[in-house]
């Protein structure tokens, strides 16, 4: 059987409006999987910090019965990290680990984000990868 790795990229740190969140995070993860082989058993790889948009799908993942993987540099061991099936650290600064982080993924999710989440959808994208975007709006502090 094979495996569907599901990228995941979205806020972490930013305020935003979970419900909405979760409904386009749903929306990203099936079209995801309508995407990948019929029967794939499904992976979610994303962050590694029990933070926003990371911390929504690792649940979504945990609560269907999913694999979850964290791809992160070290600082992201210094947050609270939710705990994974599979860790992958790479590099001491943040963006060290986002080329492993693309490698692993065969379709990207992007619910909301900042630069890093941006970036690393436009590289995977001009790498002929393929990702579901959805803008989400953050709110004030």
């Amino acid at each position: 059987m094979s495996t569907l790795k599901i990228g995941i990229v979205g806020y972490s740190g930013q305020k935003f409006d979970i419900t909405t969140a979760n409904q386009l995070l749903s929306t990203g993860i099936a079209q995801a999987i309508a995407h990948g082989p019929e029967g794939a058993t499904v992976e979610i790889v994303s962050g590694l910090t029990n933070l926003g948009i990371p911390a929504l799908a690792y649940q979504l993942a945990a609560d269907i019965g999913w694999t979850t993987v964290g791809v992160a540099c070290a600082k992201a061991e210094q947050y609270d990290c939710y705990p994974v099936d599979r860790r992958v650290i790479v590099g001491n600064e943040w963006g060290d680990e986002s080329a492993t982080f693309l490698g692993e993924c065969d379709v990207i999710v992007r619910v909301g984000g900042g630069k890093q989440s941006l970036d690393e959808v436009a590289a995977y994208i001009a790498n002929g990868g393929v990702a579901y975007q959805y803008d989400l709006a953050a709110l004030p502090v």
